[in-house]
């Protein structure tokens, strides 16, 4: 094996200020443009708005109740946002936008240290990997989400850039170029580190930190039957700093609260892996489809990685491949998942940035033998990946109709502008190979920004309490505001905004109430006589339905 130094590498500033920009746009722009949705966020946000509003960094806790059902990192963090003043939205997507720009970093290092080019171009490596990541489709949401799915999925990344390290100085995994230190080089800080971002994944999801995170590593030696480099991860100081990250919270929280073991540990972790007991069951092959989805507008380059790794299977020259490696860490959580009787999209976003890290390299491979025999197959890649706009496009025309409001027509314009700029993209390929991986970066940045200002804020009525609570905000009567028949969804974000627990209006209250519910929950209401007053149809997403008293 090469040991010696790397070439020198130059620094590109107009290229690197390019690549940051399109970073920051995808991962960090607007993260307020749309209000909480769903049922996740406003529950998460509600538990870390109360950490930082009680001071008790210990137990999470919704509506003043203990709730277990993750860990305490992403309440950390978004506690840490509600201290600074920041707007709800910012306070609780900022720790998922910061990690997302952690893992992009993560994936640039690794391709500058494995398979770096030389001067850093918009063709190298290392600046594609954190471009490819940041531009996905998985990216782009989870990191705009109040969830702990990217504080998660960061440090199994950051894990993965450790253990690559380890693996690197002992001469277990080379470069695809010069290797770019030592077999002797000492990688106690490596193995800290390795312990430090596995202690925090498991602070972010739980127990299934270690399992990607081994499970991962195991393939790899079962691959290449070599086991020494995997036991060196067991080294003390990778033991000790994941205990000082990981125990302290999980042993204060357990003395706290007696019932946390049971309820975490088991009816969270083990038994949402091993029964449909959350109602999330999906056929074994569901991850399949959401990988190709999540990597989108990448996904084309999958095909140049399995003939990469064709190639090394048949020249049986895989052992110390970091294409390998990376494909281990992007390969397991699928194949983990796949097992499981509970299936979410989230639980595949720790595959992500490998992926891209792996399509990275598999550009620039492909785009290296553009004047070799057999050349046809890059072209066709790249004029897949302007086809994937197109099929984009289509699909979004087609599910335009069920966008309520403004928003479909912004989704309609979009949807146009996705095929016009898919054909575009076709052209570019034939014309400048090159350049239909700048033209996709510039088009995913676009269509991002005209979503952020055309696209979501008239979509948020519908979707969000945010709009509903800031129009009540003056209500003389908060007390008599209730939910009747809505969703969680609707539920946990409303009480969100209101700040308090909206309750669930009862037939028998016999005084005047404000009712927010449904055309269902309205004619339950109709029926039991109790409509008074005019219904409000401008209303968005949800009903305001006055109550009479009860007929004495």
């Amino acid at each position: 094996m090469d040991n010696s130094s790397p070439p020198q590498q130059r620094l590109n500033y107009g290229t690197a200020a390019v690549a940051a920009a399109v970073i920051l746009i995808t991962l960090l722009g607007h993260l307020g443009a749309m209000g909480l949705v769903g049922p996740d966020e406003p529950r998460y946000g509600w538990i870390a708005r109360a950490m930082a509003a009680t001071g008790d960094w210990v137990t999470p806790r919704l509506y003043g109740q203990p709730w277990f059902e993750k860990p305490v990192l992403y309440y950390w963090a978004g506690a840490i946002g509600f201290l600074l003043h920041l707007p709800a939205e910012w306070a609780l997507r900022l720790p998922s936008a910061l990690a997302g720009l952690a893992a992009a970093w993560a994936m640039g290092w690794l391709a500058w240290k494995h398979y770096a080019a030389g001067a850093t171009r918009l063709n190298d490596p290392a600046v594609l990997a954190p471009l490819f990541f940041s531009t996905t489709v998985a990216a782009i949401g989870f990191s705009r989400a109040a969830t702990p799915d990217m504080l998660f999925s960061a440090s199994i990344a950051l894990a993965m850039a450790s253990v690559a390290t380890v693996f690197r100085l002992a001469g277990f995994l080379r470069a695809d170029t010069a290797a770019s230190g030592s077999p002797q080089a000492g990688d106690r800080i490596p193995l800290l580190l390795w312990g430090a971002f596995l202690g925090l994944g498991v602070l972010a999801k739980g127990p299934a930190a270690i399992l990607l995170a081994g499970g991962a590593v195991t393939l790899w030696a079962l691959c290449t039957r070599n086991w020494r480099p995997v036991f060196r991860l067991a080294h003390p100081y990778a033991i000790l700093s994941f205990c000082v990250i990981a125990l302290p919270w999980y042993v204060l929280c357990a003395i706290r609260n007696p019932d946390f073991v049971r309820v975490f540990i088991l009816e969270q972790n083990f038994e949402r892996y091993l029964t449909p007991v959350f109602q999330h069951r999906q056929p074994f092959w569901f991850f399949g489809p959401i990988t190709l989805l999540a990597l989108l507008p990448w996904t084309a380059l999958l095909w140049p990685i399995g003939q990469q790794g064709l190639r090394l299977w048949r020249a049986r020259s895989w052992n110390d491949s970091p294409g390998l490696f990376f494909s281990c860490w992007a390969l397991f959580p699928v194949l983990f998942f796949s097992f499981s009787q509970s299936k979410l999209p989230s639980y595949i976003l720790p595959a992500v940035p490998a992926l891209a890290l792996l399509c990275a390299a598999a550009r620039v491979r492909a785009a290296s033998r553009v004047s070799e025999p057999g050349s046809r197959t890059s072209h066709a890649m790249h004029a897949a990946a302007g086809l994937t706009w197109v099929i984009l496009g289509l699909a979004a025309l087609i599910g335009a109709h069920r966008v309520p409001g403004a928003a479909s027509h912004s989704i309609l314009m979009a949807a146009g502008l996705s095929i016009v700029g898919g054909i575009g993209g076709v052209a570019v390929s034939f014309l400048r190979e090159r350049g239909v991986v700048l033209y996709s970066v510039f088009l995913m940045v676009f269509l991002v920004e005209f979503a952020n200002l055309s696209i979501l804020p008239p979509l948020d009525p519908y979707v969000s309490a945010r709009w509903h609570a800031q129009l009540m905000h003056s209500n003389l009567h908060p007390d008599r505001i209730f939910a009747y028949h809505l969703s969680r969804s609707w539920t946990y974000g409303l009480s969100f905004y209101f700040a308090r627990e909206l309750p669930e209006w009862s037939p028998s209250d016999p005084d005047p109430a404000l009712v927010l519910t449904t055309p269902a929950g309205l004619g339950e209401i109709r029926h039991a006589g109790r409509f008074y007053g005019d219904l409000e149809e401008a209303y968005q997403g949800i009903l305001y339905v006055p109550i009479g008293p009860l007929p004495r």
